[in-house]
């Protein structure tokens, strides 16, 4: 969101976490399509969880093979990052966003054989 209705803090707690702050009101459900529940679970989840994962797991690899790899996975992950952004341009839509298009008539069996 362009405007400054919603901020991040950091709780220092053992260990510490991101807090979402800010107003929840009808701009973040219309920017972000989903309720005020939904925002805050999507923040823990993504902030909270993938976000500090994925430093644990650079720390980690950094640990063992030293820092020097990072360079070369940055520049790998902006390469790839430019890569998607070229293909949505072009008209490319990942497949579950294509899935959830489908009619209920058209969705394949499940995967025991059986309609869902």
């Amino acid at each position: 969101m362009e405007s400054k209705d919603l901020w991040v803090e950091l709780r220092p707690d053992r260990p510490s976490y991101m807090v979402l702050k800010g107003t929840y009101g009808e701009k973040t459900h219309q920017a972000f399509r989903m309720t005020r529940q939904g925002v805050r679970w999507r923040f823990q989840r993504l902030f909270n969880n993938v976000y500090v994962s994925a430093f644990e797991t650079i720390l980690f690899i950094e640990r063992i093979f030293g820092p020097e790899l990072r360079e070369h996975a940055i520049r790998i992950s902006k390469e790839r990052y430019e890569l998607r952004q070229q293909a949505e341009q072009n008209g490319f839509q990942s497949a579950d966003l294509l899935q959830s298009r489908r009619q209920p008539s058209e969705q394949a069996p499940s995967a025991n054989g059986f309609e869902k």
